[in-house]
């Protein structure tokens, strides 16, 4: 499974080949999440991946732990996935968005 760090994520944004999931809670998500992101909740994720077409999922979570989780679930069913290390709580990038202000 490939790992990336939260400050290389704006490479991933506007990048078609890939999509960002954010796997917290809704009500986590629309406080903050990453531009472009959609938020799947790990709980949905292995019902819902098929449906994310050839694109390569690139999970976030806060801190990265239950994106990691989540990743290696994936990638042992067959999918290839990165997970950010740190999560949404390490990345100091401009893409953010969300009720946060």
């Amino acid at each position: 499974m490939e790992t990336i760090s939260a400050k290389e994520i704006d490479r991933y944004v506007f990048d078609k080949r890939y999509l960002l999931v954010d796997v917290r809670q809704p009500a986590e998500y629309r406080l903050q999440h990453i531009r472009g992101a959609v938020c799947i909740p790990y709980e949905r994720l292995s019902e819902r991946i098929r449906g994310l077409g050839n694109s390569i999922p690139v999970l976030y979570c806060d801190r990265g732990g239950l994106s990691m989780q989540a990743a290696r679930e994936l990638e042992e069913q067959g999918y290839q996935v990165i997970s950010v290390v740190g999560g949404i709580q390490a990345y100091r990038g401009k893409q953010l968005e969300g009720n946060f202000h």
